[in-house]
């Protein structure tokens, strides 16, 4: 038989404690392990493509619903019967959770369908690249209304969304611009708006243009010319004037006679409208 440890060795205490360090070794290296996975984990889960555009407008809810509000108690009391709660709501499931490379004119169709209202005939103003003078233009007289004076313009004008797949289904940090996809939901939803104003408009419509661009007051890539243009109905819009404005002090790089005006003009004779053009209405 093997000799016995003598009754006073040191050999089971010392079993006893490196089978306590190694557990505890065991412990620290699971604990690390669960630590990085969890952290990884986390990293990736948030993560969200980085679009070159500002991210979506902090509190648009309340934004929008203050907007609404806003717009049908004091602009337009006559459409007191809209449902601000319900046009929001139409909004956001237009895009939330949703790819902001994906959105379709169908996300936007039940927005527009609760948002929209009749525009009186005569007072439809459309404007390319005139954003600044033609809205101080409209809040002194109040005899036109431009795209961002009806009910669906006021309430996006220089406001941003856009989702995201994972949750929350916004994205806040950064949204797509046009060039980077065309089917963004700020494009999709300006699109459609202008569209359904064109449409809307009847009697003498005007247009403002800025003549000091060089590259030309009339551009066909323009909201204005690629929307709204084909979207103005012959047998409701009697005349299309043009006021062609000129920055103060800065370059008259177009007038009335300019090659720019005389491609739009064209344009509007082949869809038999009448046509004037007026430089730096007063």
């Amino acid at each position: 038989l093997p000799a016995m440890p003598p009754r006073h060795s040191k050999w089971p205490r010392t079993v006893l404690l490196a089978g306590i360090a190694l557990l505890l070794v065991s412990l620290v290296v699971a604990a690390v392990l669960a630590s990085v996975l969890t952290r990884g984990k986390q990293e990736m889960g948030p993560r969200r493509l980085k679009w070159k555009d500002r991210g979506t407008t902090r509190n648009l809810r309340e934004v929008i619903l203050g907007r609404c509000y806003s717009y049908v108690a004091a602009r337009q009391p006559t459409l007191g019967d809209k449902d601000c709660l319900k046009i929001w709501e139409s909004l956001k499931q237009a895009f939330i959770y949703k790819t902001p490379c994906n959105i379709t004119p169908e996300d936007y169709q039940p927005l527009m369908e609760l948002a929209s209202h009749p525009i009186p005939c005569n007072k439809s103003l459309f404007w390319s690249k005139t954003n600044d003078l033609v809205h101080r233009y409209t809040k002194s007289n109040h005899n036109f209304l431009t795209l961002e004076d009806t009910l669906l313009g006021y309430m996006a004008d220089r406001v941003s969304w856009c989702g995201d797949p994972s949750a929350p289904g916004i994205n806040y940090e950064s949204c797509p611009k046009r060039t980077e996809c065309e089917s963004n939901p700020i494009s999709v939803f300006w699109k459609m708006a202008s569209k359904m104003f064109a449409e809307a408009a009847c009697g003498v419509v005007q247009v403002m243009l800025n003549g000091s661009i060089e590259a030309g007051a009339f551009r066909s890539s323009s909201i204005f010319g690629s929307i709204e243009i084909s979207n103005l109905n012959p047998d409701k819009v009697s005349a299309v004037q043009i006021w062609l404005m000129h920055d103060i002090g800065g370059p008259q790089s177009e007038s009335c006679s300019g090659h720019s005006i005389k491609r739009l003009k064209g344009i509007l004779e082949e869809r038999n409208f009448k046509f004037t053009c007026e430089e730096n209405h007063r």
